[in-house]
């Protein structure tokens, strides 16, 4: 049977305090987390707040599965300005610091800047920085003792594009950095029933969220217009083996937000039972 472990992202609560979210989240029905960076959620900065989220997340027998590392448009690993590209691997490590004092497993990264206008004649330097940056990332998180995940971005942005990934794949000094697959950003490429078979040497995780095709609504699985069962089928046809994690909006309602990450989280399921042929 495909039983893949199925976790929430604390996202969807990024406004709001990990320390008022956590209990609920438990009751909820979920143990596996990926811890947002956003600081009104989670001050990575701030040593004694980590440490304490750490401590609660292990009260509550919770798996800080992963980590999100921060993305906003002032950090810019791929940056023609070395300043600006040091300054972002600076803050960066910070996070991943923070990642492994939590005890995350996985330190999940945009590997390319939030800011669509970056000129054609810069790309080919921008990738060879994002690539140099990234294998100091790799040793950092090494020693850390927590793996690397690649997150594909959206379309309009930099390595948005399946290619653009995997060419900085093949630009790292290893092979252990694993590829997480944002399912809502795929389908606004254009390419997720495709884009599965492109990386699945490498798809160790994935970021499971819905849309309608128009833009990144972060809806949960099964409220948008994702072919859900395709891509499941496909997934189980490859053998995937990793962690879902639904990467989803929240709503002013706690409790609605988790009533329908309970909800996608059963849809999942069912979808995963069913397309094992020994089902």
């Amino acid at each position: 049977m495909n039983d893949w472990p199925i976790g929430l992202s604390t996202g969807c609560f990024y406004q709001t305090s990990i320390f008022d979210c956590l209990k609920q989240i438990r009751e909820t029905g979920f143990s596996i987390l990926e811890i947002c960076s956003f600081p009104a959620h989670l001050d990575y900065h701030d040593y004694e707040a980590v440490r304490r989220a750490g401590e609660l997340i292990r009260e509550l027998d919770l798996e800080p599965y992963s980590f999100h590392a921060p993305f906003a448009e002032y950090i810019d690993i791929t940056s023609i300005d070395d300043e600006v590209r040091n300054k972002s691997l600076s803050e960066i490590k910070t996070a991943a610091a923070a990642a492994a004092e939590i005890g995350a497993r996985y330190f999940v990264i945009h590997p390319g800047p939030e800011n669509s206008d970056i000129p054609n004649e810069q790309r080919l330097q921008r990738m060879d920085n994002a690539a140099d940056t990234l294998n100091q990332l790799v040793k950092h998180c090494h020693q850390l003792g927590i793996g690397l995940m690649l997150e594909n971005m959206l379309p309009h942005l930099f390595f948005g594009r399946a290619r653009d990934v995997l060419w900085i794949l093949g630009a790292l000094e290893t092979t252990e950095v694993g590829i997480c697959l944002d399912t809502g950003h795929a389908y606004l490429s254009g390419d997720l029933y495709t884009v599965v078979h492109k990386l699945s040497g490498h798809l160790r995780m994935i970021h499971a969220s819905d849309n309608c095709g128009n833009r990144d609504d972060h809806l949960p699985p099964g409220e948008g217009d994702i072919a859900w069962e395709t891509l499941v089928t496909q997934l189980a046809q490859l053998h995937f083996c990793g962690t879902v994690i639904l990467e989803i909006a929240g709503t002013p309602n706690m409790h609605e937000t988790l009533e329908r990450a309970r909800v996608a989280k059963q849809f999942l399921c069912q979808l995963a039972r069913s397309s094992d042929p020994n089902t």
